[in-house]
């Protein structure tokens, strides 16, 4: 999975203790997506465990980039912090690192393979 070293410096971060919820299935996507810095981050839907998010990776990107309801929940599996990274920095980012857009379809490609062959 590639590794998103450019969020390292994030101004907009939170912590959450191990088990705390940060996002349920169906919320509002607020325009926003995270990136996780430290620990690790489970990805939940309909009960079922999807996939835990490691340190270095992103959670969340499905919202920021088409506007819909979270289509899962997210709860920190360890303590951890994430960075927020709403539609104007996502954007920004895109601008100043042009890799950062092929490195998120990257994500989006792994994950929807491994959704298939699961």
């Amino acid at each position: 999975m590639t590794t998103f070293h450019i969020f390292n410096n994030e101004p907009d971060t939170m912590n959450y203790d191990a088990g705390q919820p940060i996002f349920a299935e169906g919320d509002p996507g607020n325009g926003s997506m995270y990136a996780v810095l430290e620990g690790e981050v489970e990805i939940v839907h309909h009960s079922e465990l999807l996939t835990t998010i490691p340190a270095g990776s992103i959670f969340g990107e499905m919202a920021l980039i088409d506007h819909y309801p979270r289509s899962a929940s997210a709860k920190a599996k360890t303590a951890c912090r994430v960075a927020v990274i709403n539609e104007k920095r996502f954007n920004l980012l895109v601008a100043q690192h042009p890799t950062f857009a092929l490195e998120m379809m990257r994500v989006l490609t792994e994950r929807l393979r491994n959704n298939l062959s699961s």
